[in-house]
This record gives C-alpha cells, structure tokens and sequence, in this order.
C-alpha cells in the first residue's frame, strides 16, 4: 500500500508538471503576444449598445481611448459611458501581459467557422486581478476569437471577436462582451438606484451584454497618462 500510494504521488507531481509548462501553449501565447504588442495606443470611434436588464441605456457613439498595458477609457458626448469594468479585458494585454502563469492546450473548438486552439490561463500571482482565462486562439492568424475572463472583483466576462482591416495587429472591428448581472459592480463615485438581479426570481435573464463596432482606429499617436485620470 505505501508504495502504491508514493506511485500514485509521483504520477499526480509528474502530471502537475507537464501541465504547468506545456510548451506549445507558450509559444502560441508568444506569437499571439506578437502581434498585439504591435499597438501602444489607440483612439477609435465606435458604436456602443448596451443590453442589460437593469440599465436603460440607448444606442451611443463613443471614442475609445487605449494606452499599453491596460488602461482604458470610453466617453460618449454626455460623459464616460457606463459600461462594466470589466470591459478593460476587451484589449487581451491584459492576458498576454501576464509574466507569471500557467498554461496548457484544452483541445479545439470552432469560433465562427473558425476552428481554433484553446488555451488556458491560470494566474500565479495572487496579486493579479484576474484569476483564470480561456483563449480560443486562430492559430493561422494568431488572433483571439473568443476569451473567457474571470476577475477577483467584477465576475466572469465572456468576450467574442470579429476581426477586419485592423486584424494584423489584433484589433477587432466588433467584439460582444457577455457578464452576470449578479456579479456586476457599480463603478466607485457612481451614484445610480439600479437593480442587478440578485433578488429576483430565476425566471429573468441574468445576463448583460456589451457590443462595440468599431469604425476607425488612430493608432500609436500618443496618449497623456493624464487622460485615463478621469
């Protein structure tokens, strides 16, 4: 029994490992890294809608404002748009950035016709916001199609991407963010009287969802950390 048992411990320490440093994993995420690095800064025009239960929020054009590593800001003409915050995890940097981490492949699975590599994340470091990622990497065009997100403090975002003209340095023409309603949190100094769900019966949909169709991108002109102050 007691070497059955050190059998059994070094099959589990030997399976541990592989997936802790699953090479295939790693080089796709590098290529992929490669591609988004292209981008430093972008402004870009958009149009924003926002479907959730709770929220009466009419169609809107937004500028989109992205700085290297993760900062994000969208405004509309009446001010900054309330969407979640988890919505900076539309710009995958804040996956590709991560530094300390695990990976392995998960199969495959088709996105859009698009028969990707999934690959999945999991954060080391307790002092990252985010403690898991699936990716659905195009492993031709080295572009994420599907990601799904899960934060410490804003729930679980699942994110489809479309791609166009802006494709070969990954920046989507349209993506559609999904999130619970129950996990959502109102922005710090948001003063709203809203309802996210969590009292209501099972029947209502607890689901919100963000899509962005982007217009036009300007991209790596430079932009003042000031601006992301507001």
């Amino acid at each position: 029994m007691k070497h059955y048992f050190l059998f059994l411990t070094c099959v589990l320490l030997h399976t541990n490992l592989l997936l802790a440093s699953d090479p295939e994993a790693v080089a796709l995420l590098s290529q992929v890294k490669k591609k988004y690095d292209l981008v430093n800064d972008y402004t870009a025009n958009a149009r924003l809608v926002t479907n959730v239960i709770f929220i009466k929020a009419p169609v809107s054009q937004v500028t989109v404002y992205y700085k290297k590593p993760d900062q994000l800001l969208v405004k509309n003409q009446k001010g900054i748009s309330f969407i979640p915050k988890g919505t900076v995890h539309i710009n995958m940097n804040n996956v590709l950035g991560l530094t300390n981490y695990e990976a392995l492949l998960a199969g495959t699975e088709l996105v859009d016709g698009v028969l990707c590599k999934v690959v999945k994340i999991f954060p080391l470091s307790e002092e990252e916001s985010i403690t898991r990622a699936t990716l659905y990497i195009d492993p031709v065009q080295l572009l994420i199609r599907r990601s799904v997100v899960s934060t410490k403090e804003n729930g679980t975002y699942a994110i489809k991407m479309q791609y166009g003209s802006y494709s070969w340095c990954g920046l989507p023409s349209v993506v559609d963010m999904e999130f619970n309603t129950r996990d959502y949190k109102l922005p710090k100094g948001t003063t709203l009287d809203y309802d996210n769900g969590a009292k209501k019966g099972p029947g209502l949909p607890q689901k919100g969802k963000v899509t962005i169709r982007y217009q036009e991108y300007t991209l790596n002109k430079g932009l003042p950390a000031s601006l992301f102050l507001q």
